[in-house]
């Protein structure tokens, strides 16, 4: 049956959604991958029933939020939990993703699904905050983490941005972190594109500066740093970044306008991957690295290049509100009952923005079953007064 979806320009156009799901939608082996680390940086579920205010506490739906994150395990990808996907800074306060963590390292370790997960400081206000406040903030955080049984991201921070006076700053806070550090952990260069707050972190506006004060944090601490994930959007800087990591470290590709490049790489290495996008692409992802893991990069590209669309339309600017869209798919695809976001944030979008990633995903097959996203989608157009 015809759709008429809305387009920017305020017209409608007719779309035929498609009859039959994927066969991607069906779970995988479960086995590992062998060729690369992969993490889906996973969304949280509201509780829609929570008479609460955009600014007030979060309310999160648990049942559902774990179930997610089941589904994604039953695909073979790691978990990257309470990151920015789950709206950290962005509706999700650092009391419940504290229990985020504990909840989901806990079901990671009854499913064997493999965890890590956020430490940041967002008990604070930027404001207000000294470079001990960030410190202790890190460190309160990394204790839950490291509590949990998880594996720590230590991600950029907006009060260190806002406190720090130059490189020197960082290197010593940085230092510090990983130096009490139990495990190697995964560092978090997060770019103002995703967050405006972060303009100029490692002290320096100048990439190339930055990245210079990044790599000299990491060559002090080989033995502590798994990985760095690095989300730019600058599939060549990163490129150059990797090359410049130390024996061991690994690269996790955050770029998600340019993940199926990263990740196949080159003669002279590749990016893991710890990605917002693989949130709605879960099973098509899981799907794609096991192809890359036999060998057939072809096979690999061939699968997830034609995702790149609806990604670059998910990650459009303003990029941080990518969340919404990943959180629509997650409900056109049933993983949740409604479409409601901590912090309001479903309203962040415009419905041609809505409709058109409905279009793009259902065009890839996402949905697990094409009829009930069709279905959603009708009532979503309804409640805008669209008669589709």
């Amino acid at each position: 049956m015809t759709l008429h979806l809305p387009s920017a320009d305020g017209t409608l156009r007719a779309y035929e959604p498609r009859p039959e799901p994927s066969h991607r939608t069906r779970p995988s082996t479960g086995s590992a991958f062998t060729s690369r680390t992969v993490f889906s940086a996973a969304h949280v579920v509201a509780d829609p029933y929570a008479d609460i205010t955009p600014d007030g506490p979060a309310a999160v739906d648990w049942d559902a939020t774990l179930a997610f994150r089941r589904h994604l395990w039953s695909h073979g990808l790691g978990v990257a939990e309470a990151m920015d996907t789950a709206q950290r800074g962005m509706g999700l306060d650092w009391p419940t993703a504290a229990e985020l963590i504990r909840r989901s390292a806990a079901e990671a370790k009854a499913t064997g699904g493999r965890i890590a997960c956020g430490v940041g400081t967002d008990q604070l206000t930027a404001t207000a905050a000294t470079l001990a406040d960030v410190r202790s903030a890190y460190e309160e955080q990394l204790a839950v983490v490291e509590e949990s049984g998880a594996q720590a991201i230590l991600m950029a921070s907006r009060a260190l941005a806002a406190t720090a006076k130059g490189p020197d700053d960082y290197l010593e806070l940085y230092g510090h972190l990983l130096r009490q550090a139990a495990e190697p952990v995964i560092l978090h260069w997060l770019g103002p594109m995703f967050d405006p707050a972060l303009e100029g972190y490692w002290g320096s506006s100048d990439l190339d500066t930055a990245t210079d004060t990044f790599l000299e944090v990491i060559a002090a601490h080989p033995d502590k740093v798994d990985g760095i994930k690095v989300s730019l959007l600058d599939a060549q800087r990163e490129i150059d970044l990797r090359r410049r990591l130390p024996r061991g470290v690994r690269c996790y590709t955050g770029d998600d306008f340019n993940y199926p490049e990263l990740i196949a790489g080159d003669d002279q290495g590749f990016s893991h991957a710890l990605l917002g996008i693989f949130d709605p692409l879960g099973p098509l992802a899981a799907d794609a690295v096991r192809v890359l893991d036999t060998g057939d990069t072809d096979g690999f590209r061939a699968l997830l290049d034609p995702t790149v669309e609806l990604s670059r339309h998910l990650f459009q600017a303003p990029t941080r509100y990518y969340k919404t869209g990943v959180v629509l798919l997650a409900w056109l695809s049933g993983h949740q009952s409604h479409f409601t976001m901590v912090g309001g944030l479903q309203s962040a979008r415009s419905l041609p923005h809505f409709a058109r990633a409905y279009e793009l995903a259902d065009g890839l097959g996402l949905f697990p079953d094409p009829k009930l996203a069709e279905e959603r989608m009708r009532n979503l157009l309804a409640l805008y007064g669209v008669n589709a």
